[in-house]
């Protein structure tokens, strides 16, 4: 495996903190039926989860030494993942969104961290990375994405390929199907995993565009992800339902597509009937080019 910045010294123990938002109920109900239209992942016919608040950062990090944050954006649905190492303060950010950079910044500055890798795990459809912009505001940051994902970025990443920020990392899993330039990340004692658009809770990623290929998609998930311990985080990109965790246990378990045999998931993604998401010929074209494209 091949390491993308270096290393530096060890850390002490740190619990990441919980943030939750209150929401209207019928504001929540609304905004779930609108997703279950417009939001990639989620089956036609699911009843919907209602819920009354949200909860971010649900869980807390249990490695030594690890800072966690979950962030969200309530247009499109994505979830942000801050992580640092506590003593040198070295950090990453995971899908960083363009409507939230101001607040995304401020809690960086606020933390004392020093972001080094804003990484994306693919080439997003629904809305435009603010790395690019990041980029121009954070001295000595640098942008990663997939090799494959026909992106610009200062790091393409392949298998295996290490993104360290301390004593911690994130290993790359490559995860074909949604896109072909589709990673996931998974920490260095294998209890969090940061599966971007491939593996949703409940859910997945839907294949009728970019690249798409239901077949991959299987694949990739049951070699890459449901290789991981029972126990492993799952955290993924986006969540239309207001539910911020699951595990890999549970996904095996009980996720309705990913339970069902190669031919069947297939023919469950052929027929799901989505239409494209709203942003996606803006949000594509400046994707290609970290989030610059007519910002």
């Amino acid at each position: 495996m091949c390491s993308v910045i270096s290393r530096v010294k060890p850390v002490q123990r740190a619990l990441a903190s919980t943030l939750r938002l209150r929401t209207n109920a019928d504001g929540l109900n609304y905004a779930a039926a609108q997703s279950r239209r417009f939001c990639p992942g989620l089956s036609t016919g699911a009843q919907p989860l209602w819920v009354t608040s949200r909860s971010y950062c649900a869980r807390i990090a249990t490695t030594d030494g690890l800072f966690f944050r979950q962030l969200f954006e309530v247009e499109s649905c994505t979830y942000t993942y801050l992580l640092a190492d506590t003593d040198t303060k070295e950090a990453v950010i995971i899908d960083p969104v363009l409507e939230t950079i101001d607040r995304d910044l401020e809690l960086i500055k606020e933390l004392g961290l020093s972001l080094k890798v804003a990484v994306n795990t693919h080439c997003h459809a629904d809305h435009i990375t603010s790395t690019g912009l990041m980029k121009k505001r954070l001295a000595g940051l640098k942008s990663a994405i997939s090799k494959f994902s026909g992106a610009s970025a200062d790091i393409h990443l392949k298998e295996g390929d290490n993104i360290p920020f301390g004593r911690h990392s994130l290993t790359v899993r490559e995860t074909p199907g949604h896109t072909d330039g589709c990673i996931t990340l998974v920490t260095g004692d294998q209890t969090m995993v940061f599966t971007g658009d491939a593996l949703l809770i409940r859910g997945c990623g839907r294949t009728d565009f970019q690249q798409g290929c239901a077949k991959r998609l299987y694949q990739s998930i049951q070699e890459k992800i449901y290789t991981l311990p029972d126990h492993c985080l799952v955290y993924p990109a986006h969540d239309y339902l207001g539910q911020t965790v699951s595990t890999v246990g549970e996904e095996r378990k009980f996720n309705p597509r990913l339970t069902k045999s190669m031919e069947e998931f297939v023919e469950i993604m052929n027929n799901l009937n989505l239409p494209k998401p709203d942003k996606i010929d803006i949000s594509v074209p400046a994707n290609l080019v970290c989030g610059l494209h007519h910002v």
